[in-house]
């Protein structure tokens, strides 16, 4: 690790004095070559984590290469980054320097692509510490991305990476004094370390976000668009739908359609084995289900469930973080809540971030601009996806948001951003100011403390003429010329 940062260090000297041609040229080669070996990472990645879905995998890797490059690729990021003429001021970037990368196990190969190319394009050098149950496909990610900045041209060692990955060798590289900014994507425990390391810290809160069908919803297409997005890589994606709320007045035609796109309804029996498997140590999700599909999930609680299901899915009246279905599971299995009302489909909403996913995200589905204006007036989040899918509509894939595998949660979720991550956010500027505006500096009037008194004054005048001499000196009459005079001068 120590070699790593040293290396990168070196590197990053020498990167930051290339031009944005030069940057620009290596950052698209880079992003091509992570692009084309999408497929065979997203296969490492399911063989060695045991999560997710081979096919699903590689679109995130493609939205974490060529997807993160053409929503970066015209952004001025070196020197001169633009100029105001009229206020005459000029803006120049420069860079952090040594980036830590934290990789998750949920997306090892594609948060590696994405974090690469966002610190390469803004000039910064980058040392990762994978996940340690995903350190083969994530190092061959980066071993991608470095063969092909070198041969665009790159330093040697401006991309680095932690071959042995520990809790300790985390903490060890966050805190290392060449270390400048550190992108932590992972869970709590490590971003709240990342935040203590002293250092800059983008970090990211968890997602339990919650999608509601308004009773002006297109409930056909809402429902194919909310099981494909829970589907997606088996849930893995912190932005994807954690609990259903549903508008009383469609809920009978959402419960129809949602077996109709392969869920599976549990009973008050299979619910209660199912929360054991989900949260064994209730408030804690259980690691073993994260990413596995409906079936595993299923066979662990020795469920067995009809051909074609897709996800599992339990009625719910309670939310709490000692309650399994409330919380995020990461996994293929919804919890279904109902609504009287609008009213009351905030309210549920609102407990259910408030339980874990403050500031990330939140999911709608309705034809009612003004539902969609008070959700987003309301809701503590930073993002709401409105007729989508949000697992990917939150990174980008299926909205107009930036292209993103870091996904702020702002001030809600206890982060220093609500934005989704990009190079920009991996500049300093600076900036030249002319004078442009004239402002006239009063003088400053005798303070207090110096000002002389009259009497002093008179005092002071009657010594220097006399000679301390102050027999036969009508003084009376001196002190009241010297006082006219005083007078005079102060009302001119």
């Amino acid at each position: 690790m120590l070699e790593a940062v040293r290396l990168a260090k070196e590197a990053q000297a020498k990167y930051q004095e290339f031009s944005q041609d030069q940057v620009d040229r290596i950052v698209k080669h880079v992003a091509e070559a992570a692009y084309q070996a999408s497929e065979k990472l997203a296969r490492i990645a399911v063989e060695e984590t045991g999560m997710g879905v081979t096919e699903h995998k590689k679109i995130k890797n493609e939205l974490g290469s060529m997807g993160v490059y053409q929503s970066i690729k015209d952004e001025k990021t070196v020197g001169i980054i633009s100029e105001n003429k009229k206020e005459k001021i000029t803006e120049i970037a420069y860079p952090f320097g040594v980036i830590a990368g934290i990789i998750p196990t949920t997306n090892p190969t594609s948060t590696a692509f994405f974090k690469t190319l966002i610190s390469l394009k803004s000039q910064n050098a980058i040392v990762v510490s994978p996940h340690p149950s995903a350190v083969k496909c994530t190092v061959e990610a980066l071993q991608v991305c470095q063969d092909a900045a070198i041969e665009a041209g790159a330093p040697e060692g401006i991309i680095g990476w932690i071959s042995r990955p520990t809790m300790a060798a985390t903490t060890e590289l966050m805190h290392h004094q060449d270390i400048q900014l550190i992108l932590a994507t992972g869970g709590g425990g490590l971003v709240r370390a990342a935040y203590s390391s002293g250092k800059p810290a983008y970090g990211v809160g968890p997602g339990n976000v919650p999608v509601y069908i308004d009773r002006s919803a297109n409930v056909s297409k809402a429902v194919k668009l909310i099981v494909d997005s829970k589907t997606f890589d088996n849930g893995t994606i912190c932005a994807t739908e954690q609990a259903i709320v549903v508008h009383k007045n469609v809920k009978e035609m959402t419960i129809r359609e949602l077996k109709n796109n392969g869920a599976y309804f549990l009973s008050a029996s299979e619910k209660a084995l199912l929360e054991n498997i989900i949260s064994p140590i209730r408030g804690k999700l259980n690691p073993a289900i994260v990413g596995k599909s409906a079936e595993r999930i299923a066979a662990m609680s020795g469920l067995k469930l009809p051909a074609g299901t897709r996800i599992l899915i339990a009625e719910e009246d309670s939310i709490g973080k000692e309650i399994p279905f409330s919380i995020e599971k990461l996994s293929p299995i919804f919890a279904l809540y109902t609504a009287a009302d609008l009213e009351e489909a905030k309210k549920i909403c609102q407990e259910l971030l408030n339980i874990g996913g403050r500031g990330h995200s939140l999911a709608l589905h309705t034809n009612d601009d003004d539902v969609t204006r008070m959700f987003g007036l309301e809701m503590p989040v930073s993002r709401v996806l409105v007729n989508t899918l949000a697992s990917i509509g939150a990174a980008g894939a299926t909205t107009g948001l930036t292209a993103s595998l870091t996904l702020g949660c702002g001030s809600y979720g206890g982060n220093i951003t609500a934005d989704n991550i990009t190079a920009r956010h991996l500049i300093n500027i600076k900036r030249i100011a002319y004078g442009i505006k004239d402002v006239e500096i009063p003088k400053p009037s005798q303070s207090i403390e110096n000002r002389v008194s009259n009497d002093e004054i008179v005092e002071q005048v009657i010594k220097k003429a006399t000679g301390n001499q102050m027999k036969n000196i009508d003084t009376e009459m001196i002190t009241k010329l010297v006082k006219s005079v005083i007078e005079q001068y102060q009302k001119s």
